[in-house]
């Protein structure tokens, strides 16, 4: 039973039952000791840094930012595959299983390697990666314009493969790295940062179809080729650059990991260490992912299944159309429908903000558990909305941006970002590059679960 205990983070003398497990260190106790564990710096040991959180956020716009720009290119790939309609009706598809099969594969794979993992190279290595297959993209929409649309598939697809296995090292990579510097705001960081770059796409596309609606275009699909070519080119170059620019804020930011892991070591042993890759071997435990679920599985669990419950809100979001979808402008269902993603990202970011205001709540893992299970009972209020202009149980489209999509979305950001920045109060200092990560994977099986159960809502 003692082991038990210790392995939930309790000293074996704690008599109060009802508390399952305490965080390794606070503010005014000794650092727990576990099993063989390494002794826990306090936190405030790595002093907070405007400039380094800055960094984190623009490395978690990075994380996100390839998968919006495949999204928001969706129709000129349509235009691309015009002339095969089994491909024009199914590449979403394809590229969806494909994204979500060798982003998992990617994550479970580089969990299992730790010891020797240099988190910073995988960062660097998947903006490089998508740096080449955004560059590619962004060539293709000015050269082999006449290759066939199954030929252009195999193409996309080679690209989507590439660029989820990179965002597999940035994701396996990001948290890690950002768990390693002990301060949960970094870890936040990145969530606020994924939370802007689902903003943005949205704000693009409300605006597009305000300064040219689609009454506006042109019928023919010749004349629409060419401008859906244009936008596709400034989507991909969009992505080269934010993979540029991160890879060179990060420079930085590597330089002082670098600093803290040494000094460190040096505090810990008294002596210089030959290398940072020694310093970090030496302080970093290997655990695995069942050692890791044991000490996290309120957190685990609670944000997988936050994840997996936010996959219902695409299904719903492009089927509700405006209870006055009739009076033109943003109310079109071409602009509403993109309001609607808008309104549900800014409720993401607002709660990734909200994430960095300390509540007691954020402390206690099983209260956040019972909140992601508790959040399921949002998906029903889809229901009372205009789902395919079949008529609103709640007339009213205040309803649903700011109630219905507004709060689903907050509670995503505010729950997810809690769950993360939790990670590192419950593990030894040397389990937290580890244990970020497989907060990661467990972030990205749960989309992978809602993915599959979002199918049981698309034919409402």
């Amino acid at each position: 039973m003692d082991s038990v205990r210790r392995a939930l983070g309790l000293s074996p003398d704690d008599s109060d039952a009802s508390v399952e497990y305490e965080p390794l260190t606070t503010a005014t106790d000794e650092p727990t000791h576990l099993d063989d564990s390494t002794i826990l710096a306090p936190e405030e040991d790595v002093p907070f840094s405007w400039m380094e959180y800055s960094i984190f956020t623009l490395l978690g716009v990075a994380m996100l930012w390839a998968w919006n720009m495949f999204l928001a290119a969706a129709p000129y790939f349509s235009s691309r595959f015009a002339g095969d309609p089994w491909v024009q009706a199914n590449f979403q598809s394809a590229i969806l299983t494909a994204s979500t099969v060798i982003n998992l594969t990617s994550l479970m794979v580089l969990s299992n390697f730790q010891y020797a993992a240099n988190y910073p190279f995988r960062i660097n290595l998947a903006l490089v990666m998508n740096l080449v297959v955004f560059a590619l993209l962004t060539a293709s929409t000015a050269i082999f314009l006449d290759v066939s649309a199954r030929g252009y598939l195999v193409f996309l697809l080679f690209m989507v493969v590439v660029s989820s296995w990179a965002t597999g090292l940035v994701q396996n990579g990001a948290f890690a790295f950002a768990g390693s510097f002990g301060r949960s705001e970094y870890m936040q960081a990145l969530m606020v940062g994924q939370g802007v770059a689902g903003v943005v796409p949205a704000v693009v596309q409300v605006i597009t179809v305000l300064v040219f609606p689609p009454d506006e275009q042109p019928p023919s699909e010749a004349d629409d080729a060419p401008k859906a070519q244009s936008s596709a080119f400034f989507y991909f170059l969009a992505a080269v650059v934010v993979s540029g620019v991160t890879i060179v804020a990060l420079i930085p930011l590597v330089r002082r990991h670098n600093e803290i892991v040494e000094a460190r070591m040096v505090s810990r042993m008294g002596e210089s260490v030959t290398s940072i890759e020694e310093a970090e071997r030496a302080a970093r435990k290997v655990t695995s992912l069942w050692r890791l679920f044991q000490k996290l599985h309120w957190l685990c669990i609670g944000v997988a299944l936050t994840f997996a419950e936010t996959m219902f809100f695409p299904v719903f979001t492009s089927k509700i159309v405006s209870v006055h979808e009739g009076a033109g402008g943003l109310l079109r269902p071409a602009a509403f429908i993109p309001l609607g993603f808008f309104f549900w990202n800014l409720g993401d970011l607002n709660g990734k903000l909200a994430s960095a205001i300390p509540l007691s709540i954020t402390k206690k893992p099983f209260a956040l558990f019972v909140l992601s299970v508790v959040r399921a009972g949002l998906v029903p209020l889809y229901l009372l909305c205009n789902i395919g202009g079949r008529g609103a149980v709640v007339s009213s489209d205040l309803f649903y941006l700011f109630i219905v999509q507004g709060v689903f979305g907050f509670t995503n950001g505010w729950l997810g970002s809690s769950c993360m920045m939790a990670t590192g109060d419950w593990v030894d200092e040397g389990e937290r590059e580890a244990a970020s990560a497989f907060m990661g994977l467990c972030l990205v099986l749960g989309l992978a679960a809602g993915s599959v159960l979002s199918f049981t809502a698309s034919g409402i």
